[in-house]
C-alpha cells in the first residue's frame, strides 16, 4: 500500500511539472497570415503574428528563422510574462508570384515539441498591368478615322 501511494506521488508530481512553464499560442488561424491577392506597389509586405503566453512562467523567444532571404522576421528582445501578448513582424519583399513561406520560432515554450513552432505567410503578389500611353492615343487616334 505504501509503494502504491508513493507511485501516485511520483506520477502527480511529474503531471504537475509538465504542466507548469511557458507557452506559446498564436491568434492567428493555423499559425498563418494569409496576404490574399496584393499588388507589389500597394503593399508593404509588413505583417505581424501575435501571441500570448498561456503559461505560468515567462516566454523567452529565443530565434525566428525564415527559409529564405525574401522573408525578414523580428522578435521580441524582452519576456513575455505570463497572460500577456506579444508579437513577431515578418516582412516579405514582395517578389510577384505565390507567396509560400515558412518562420520558425525557437523558444522556451513546453507546449510545442522541442519548444519550436512553425509560422506561414501566404498568398499571392500581383503586378498592374502597366498601360502604354502612346499605345492608347494610337487607338483611339485611330478610330477617330
Amino acid at each position: 500500500m505504501k509503494k502504491l501511494l508513493i507511485a501516485f506521488a511520483i506520477v502527480g508530481f511529474a503531471l504537475n511539472v509538465a504542466a507548469q512553464g511557458a507557452k506559446i499560442e498564436f491568434v492567428a488561424k493555423d499559425n498563418t497570415v494569409d496576404f490574399g491577392n496584393v499588388y507589389k506597389d500597394e503593399d508593404s509586405g509588413l505583417r505581424t503574428f501575435e501571441f500570448k503566453n498561456t503559461g505560468d512562467a515567462p516566454l523567452i523567444i529565443t530565434n525566428v528563422q525564415s527559409t529564405c532571404g525574401c522573408t525578414v522576421p523580428s522578435k521580441p528582445t524582452e519576456p513575455i510574462m505570463p497572460g500577456k501578448t506579444g508579437k513577431i513582424d515578418v516582412k516579405y519583399n514582395m517578389s510577384p508570384g505565390p507567396i509560400r513561406k515558412t518562420i520558425t520560432v525557437e523558444s522556451n515554450a513546453t507546449n510545442v515539441e522541442g519548444g519550436r513552432v512553425a509560422i506561414k505567410i501566404k498568398g499571392e503578389v500581383l503586378v498592374k498591368e502597366a498601360v502604354n500611353v502612346l499605345e492608347k492615343k494610337k487607338g483611339i487616334m485611330s478610330s477617330d478615322n
